[in-house]
């Protein structure tokens, strides 16, 4: 859901035409020279370079014309294996941590559990009481619309340093051999830090939400089970509600592909990175 830095480079890169793959070595005066590649170079230069679905979802108006020949379903799946985050774990064509993925998963679980109770104050135990103790929906629901938001906003800081993919995407669009290997290197560098400060982040607030959520239980013992309702609501609520949300984007990204509308196309791309 995010535009990226890299999307000016990458609407400019071409997918390289069959059997004419060459890198440019880069090396000074008369030894500068193309190196042929074999098949199986080629092929396995290909996969490489073709566009994944984030690459396609942000390909500008006039290569996405060009290069986005995708059916309505695969467009609107691949929405959700970029931004979805249950579905992002089943994508393996990203360039993402598969374990991060899985981390961030559960910890946006718990980070959702810890805020929804943050926000039982006296009035809500109040109202369980006078309700003998049965789920009262409608009263919880603003709290729970609360709490999903203020946890995907919080979320959204640890997904900066958690995921890989759009550092890659930037060293994916360079050609000249000797000047990718230099940003391969600065990219791992980038890379350590940031999952090291991904890793000390996410620990000490998951021992945050350990210790408080442990105490708020042990205290207040007759709120468990709708401290519990809350966020399972809440969380399955930000899980199903991208299924619809995503068709906004997609309905325009069709019409404005089909019928070559442009404005259209920059109205889906901008709905894309608000949903």
């Amino acid at each position: 859901m995010q535009i990226n830095l890299y999307n000016k480079k990458i609407n400019e890169k071409k997918p390289p035409e069959k059997n004419n793959i060459k890198i440019k070595t880069d090396v000074p005066n008369s030894n500068k020279k193309e190196k042929k590649l074999s098949e199986q170079d080629i092929k396995r230069i290909k996969e490489i370079l073709a566009y994944n679905d984030k690459e396609l979802n942000e390909l500008d108006y006039k290569l996405a014309l060009k290069h986005d020949k995708r059916k309505m379903i695969n467009i609107y799946f691949s929405f959700l294996k970029t931004d979805h985050i249950l579905i992002k774990i089943l994508n393996s064509k990203d360039y993402n941590s598969r374990f991060i993925k899985i981390f961030l998963f559960f910890y946006n679980f718990s980070l959702s559990y810890t805020v929804n109770a943050l926000f039982f104050n006296e009035d809500t135990i109040h109202q369980i009481l006078e309700d003998e103790g049965n789920y009262n929906f409608i009263y919880q629901l603003p709290q729970i619309l609360y709490s999903s938001i203020i946890s995907y906003l919080l979320g959204m800081v640890l997904d900066y340093l958690a995921l890989s993919e759009d550092n890659i995407l930037e060293l994916k669009v360079e050609r000249v051999l000797k000047k990718a290997i230099q940003k391969a290197k600065e990219l791992l560098r980038t890379l350590k830090i940031k999952f090291i400060f991904f890793f000390i982040i996410s620990f000490i607030f998951l021992i945050f939400f350990w210790y408080y959520v442990v105490c708020f239980c042990a205290v207040y013992i007759n709120t468990q089970f709708h401290l519990l309702k809350d966020s399972i609501i809440g969380f399955g609520t930000g899980l199903l509600t991208p299924l619809g949300m995503k068709l906004i984007p997609l309905a325009f990204r069709i019409i404005g592909l089909k019928n070559k509308i442009k404005y259209f196309f920059i109205i889906s791309k901008l709905v894309q990175f608000f949903l």
